[in-house]
């Protein structure tokens, strides 16, 4: 008697999803057990339960955040959405002062969308979980008709700790604290767009994408308690965004310095090809610091010394400002209101 299809081993190599693994039976078990559970080994996952029973030490807050993944190409120049979905998350809770611990998934899967790629997909959120330092401890899988998803979508949530006492947040920036940014602007977005538009430039434009827990582990270690304000990862909306929403929090205004903030030559150049702005441009490995002025070379110092902080860059200063203004000096002399992204130039690209 012929064995059923999902009894066989899956094949990895030319197989595809079916509405099956969505059932929740024998098939769905198999697509956890041979592809994700393989990938993402440990202990905790390992409990085999729908949730995770996990450790937290003592003396510390929980912190947790959450976010989706829909970016549209799967694959790109310098990532992809397994990697993308776990740094994303490892750098909200990071951006909290916390340490990142674990991470959960869930897939929803389009019917036919190939078992390679999600392999892919699972082998390299895997090594960018192992990379940050987190477990993928639970998860779920949900598989939808074909033409009503695009491949795979992911959502991760992720956990961390934070020792108590610590105050890290968009609320805490002052007037005459210094604005720090970890690297160049807009690689991200480029990338993605440069793929879609099959724009040829010199050297090919890579996302920047990466977790950003380790760079912050060393600002923090860097100066005493306090001296970091706030930290955000300029992604949707860039670093123009991202500034506009820490001044409203923290009621007060920014002026930068144009000329201070470090922008590829490419990425400068796909922009103004393009008629974008790259302030306004997403970024997924780049953080924004602010920072207690007397402490700001030493965090500046710090960033530098970190591989992912080497392009580090003091690009301003919070002000008084009542109307919560983010203004910009341009290298022209001039000075211009960096307002809030209006609208979404680059659809898809997290």
């Amino acid at each position: 008697m012929t064995k059923p299809d999902y009894i066989r081993p899956l094949d990895l190599k030319h197989g595809r999803v079916d509405m099956n693994h969505g059932a929740g039976g024998r098939a769905g078990a198999q697509l956890v057990e041979e592809l994700f559970a393989r990938a993402f080994d440990n202990p905790a996952l390992r409990q085999g339960n729908d949730g995770a029973l996990l450790d937290m030490p003592a003396g510390h807050r929980l912190v947790m955040a959450t976010d989706g993944h829909v970016i549209s190409p799967l694959f790109f120049p310098g990532g992809d959405i397994g990697c993308l979905a776990v740094h994303g998350t490892v750098n909200d809770v990071a951006m909290l002062g916390a340490q990142p611990l674990y991470l959960a998934a869930s897939f929803i899967l389009e019917e036919g969308f190939a078992l390679a790629d999600l392999k892919r997909i699972a082998l390299s959120m895997a090594a960018a979980a192992r990379a940050a330092g987190v477990a993928i401890v639970t998860g779920d899988t949900k598989v939808v008709e074909h033409g009503k998803g695009d491949g795979v979508f992911i959502a991760t949530t992720g956990v961390g700790v934070v020792p108590i006492g610590r105050d890290i947040g968009g609320a805490r920036a002052r007037p005459g604290d210094v604005v720090l940014l970890s690297g160049t602007v807009g690689d991200h977005g480029v990338a993605i767009l440069s793929l879609r538009e099959s724009l040829a430039f010199e050297t090919t434009i890579e996302s920047d994408t990466a977790a950003l827990n380790g760079l912050v582990a060393a600002m923090l270690a860097a100066v005493p308690e306090g001296a970091v304000r706030t930290l955000r990862d300029p992604t949707r909306g860039g670093l123009a965004t991202t500034l506009n929403e820490i001044a409203r929090q923290s009621a007060v205004g920014m002026r930068l310095t144009e000329a201070a903030i470090p922008v590829r030559p490419q990425v400068e150049a796909a922009c103004e090809l393009l008629g974008l702005d790259p302030l306004y441009i997403a970024n997924e490995g780049k953080l924004v610091a602010v920072v207690a002025p007397e402490h700001a070379e030493a965090v500046l110092a710090a960033m530098r010394e970190h591989p992912l902080g080497r392009e580090a860059a003091r690009i301003g200063t919070v002000t008084e400002d009542p109307h919560h203004f983010v203004q910009m000096g341009t290298r022209f002399g001039g000075q211009r209101v960096v307002d809030w992204l209006s609208g979404e130039p680059l659809p898809r690209i997290c």
